[in-house]
């Protein structure tokens, strides 16, 4: 029953990855629809399930994979914070900065300001 589970969840996870890594149907379906679509069951179940293995909520978990995905998207440096914003499904800037400083204590702007003052560093230690 327990491998049932964890195949399961690795699914979801999958999806959730996939879709914020790739930015699909991004703003156009939400994500427990697309959950549900995909995986061909009741959203309330997958997610009940979902909680009950790993302790937390798919909503979470997906709030923290947009958040690693937008410091990876930071660091890139191709794209402004509007952009990827849009990109991510957010509903505004403000909406993303908000969860970006709730989780990792630092706002965006602040965050890519370290990675340059880094860079910046790293060239004079050459």
């Amino acid at each position: 029953m327990d491998d049932k589970k964890s195949i399961v969840i690795e699914k979801i996870k999958h999806i959730v990855i996939d879709t914020i890594h790739n930015a699909l149907e991004a703003g156009k379906v939400t994500f427990s629809e697309l959950i549900s679509k995909k995986m061909h069951r009741d959203y309330g179940h997958l997610s009940g399930l979902f909680s009950e293995v790993t302790g937390y909520t798919i909503e979470h978990y997906i709030i923290l994979n947009k958040i690693k995905r937008v410091k990876e998207m930071l660091l890139y440096d191709e794209l402004t914070l509007t952009e990827i914003s849009y990109d991510l499904g957010y509903s505004s800037v403000a909406h993303l900065s908000h969860q970006f400083k709730k989780l990792t204590g630092l706002t965006p702007t602040y965050f890519k300001q370290l990675k340059l003052l880094k860079e910046r560093v790293m060239l004079e230690n050459l």
